[in-house]
């Protein structure tokens, strides 16, 4: 793992914060600019994932120059500008930085290593194929892309992560380390970002193991310690949120032992840290564990745990998604007038809008997923009609390229229309799924489409069931390696 330069006598110096992108932005929140950016990113073609997150890092000044597909929208959406009108430092003088390591990166985490053609440090800005190396190219590249179809998940993982200096092996994470600077927190906030992305690209499966090995690292860079306290917090914020999502990854792909133990571990910090934000989240996910290992009453109260940790923090977004965690967890006890009630202060709280005060890892969470856990509720509920009719408008409203939830939700409204009684609609949305399940992996999606198919058995002579049924079967199952 790359070590920091930075000493005990050696003190930190905060990046500057980029006031002309900021004044840019005007009176819209970070998220709101997030979505105007990812819109004109569709209008030329290019892919970005923007967040309120990677807002807030431009105009704190911790990105100085952006990738290449980043540039292109910018210069799209603020025709007649450069990157020093939009307060960036100009792409030469960040390549010029030649003296510079892996533990040194001018705007992130380090890029791909591996020795250029001279033996000499690789060129992450490579004009020829400006993706495959830029550190913060945060959508998945085609050279990741072809990793994850051609070499399965661990293939895929290995290439996203090992860029971070975050996957070093068990031996290596147990070893004492040198105290942790600012390069170890942005590598470790940049692995969780990655990660929820390829999950969201492509599910958990393929992920879990070797997500695994950034986690050993994360604890034990708070092992470590560090010189600045600023630095602490961030490390621990970063440990326990990437604990979050490891955790999430072990419970998309069916390892619910292994996901409440990870959750456990999130929470744990976030009470040491005294950090509401990191037990809202961690609650918020063993409420969502808790429900889908048919314990819906402990959903119950950790919803509502996670609501009164959130509370102070201003999140009306937070508030409504813990609410529709809650609801799940009523729908679960077949309690019909709970479960509504948390479902009406879900939807009064998401009308509220975004706000600057919404978390980063909620970037997930818009109309689309409303949606789709309101369907999960009346499914749950057995109202196949009202559940299949919010599925059907989860599967509509989802970005497209978000693929994985394009397939949970289109998965979801299948089930629902078969149990409905509507067995060739049920059969054309399955088939959709598995039109998409060379992109996906995910132990969820295909729990619910096999239990779709054993609905769909006794209609064969349906309309399209038949087809269904027989491409279903031909479809072989993901391990759990």
């Amino acid at each position: 793992m790359a070590s920091s330069t930075v000493t005990s006598s050696q003190p930190e110096r905060p990046p500057r914060p980029n006031l002309a992108f900021r004044r840019l932005r005007g009176r819209r929140s970070p998220a709101e600019f997030a979505a105007l950016v990812r819109r004109a990113a569709r209008e030329i073609g290019e892919r970005v994932s923007c967040d309120a997150r990677y807002i807030g890092r431009v105009e704190a000044g911790e990105i100085r120059c952006p990738n290449y597909a980043y540039e292109r929208v910018f210069l799209h959406m603020f025709p007649g500008r450069t990157l020093t009108d939009l307060g960036f430092a100009s792409r030469s003088s960040v390549r010029g930085r030649t003296a510079r390591t892996a533990a040194q990166p001018p705007e992130g985490p380090a890029p791909d290593a591996g020795p250029g053609e001279s033996g000499g440090p690789p060129d992450p800005y490579d004009p020829q194929n400006p993706h495959a190396k830029d550190p913060l190219n945060h959508e998945e590249s085609d050279v990741l892309r072809r990793a994850f179809m051609t070499g399965g998940g661990a293939t895929m993982a290995a290439a996203t992560l090992a860029p971070l200096g975050l996957t070093t092996g068990a031996a290596a994470a147990e070893r004492p380390a040198l105290r942790a600077g600012t390069p170890e927190a942005t590598a470790l906030e940049e692995a969780v970002r990655r990660i929820r992305l390829l999950d969201d690209r492509h599910g958990a499966d393929g992920l879990y193991r070797r997500a695994a090995a950034p986690l050993r690292a994360a604890y034990a860079l708070l092992d470590a310690g560090a010189t600045r306290q600023t630095t602490v917090d961030r490390l621990h914020a970063g440990a326990g949120e990437l604990a979050i999502s490891v955790g999430w990854l072990a419970h998309d792909s069916g390892r619910f032992d292994d996901a409440r133990s990870h959750y456990a571990e999130a929470l744990a910090t976030a009470r040491m840290t005294g950090d509401p934000g990191l037990e809202a989240h961690a609650f918020c996910n063993t409420a969502f564990l808790a429900r889908d290992t048919g314990r819906p009453r402990e959903a119950v109260r950790a919803a509502q745990a996670a609501q009164r940790a959130a509370r102070p923090l201003g999140s009306a977004r937070l508030m409504s998604l813990l609410a529709l965690r809650e609801a799940g967890g009523w729908a679960g006890l077949a309690d019909r007038t709970g479960c509504e009630q948390a479902l009406v202060r879900a939807q009064a709280l998401f009308a509220r809008g975004r706000s600057d005060a919404d978390p980063e890892w909620m970037s997930f969470y818009g109309e689309a997923e409303l949606e789709g856990l309101e369907a999960q509720c009346w499914s749950t509920l057995g109202d196949w009609r009202r559940a299949s009719r919010h599925a059907r408008r989860a599967a509509r409203l989802q970005d497209p390229h978000f693929t994985r939830n394009i397939a949970l939700y289109t998965a979801e409204l299948a089930d629902d229309l078969a149990r409905e009684g509507r067995p060739d609609e049920a059969a054309e949305a399955g088939l959709r799924v598995l039109s998409l399940l060379d992109q996906v992996q995910s132990s969820r999606i295909q729990t619910m489409l096999a239990g779709t198919a054993r609905v769909l058995l006794p209609h064969r002579r349906a309309s399209g069931v038949s087809e269904f049924l027989d491409r279903h079967a031909s479809v072989p199952r993901t391990g759990r390696a």
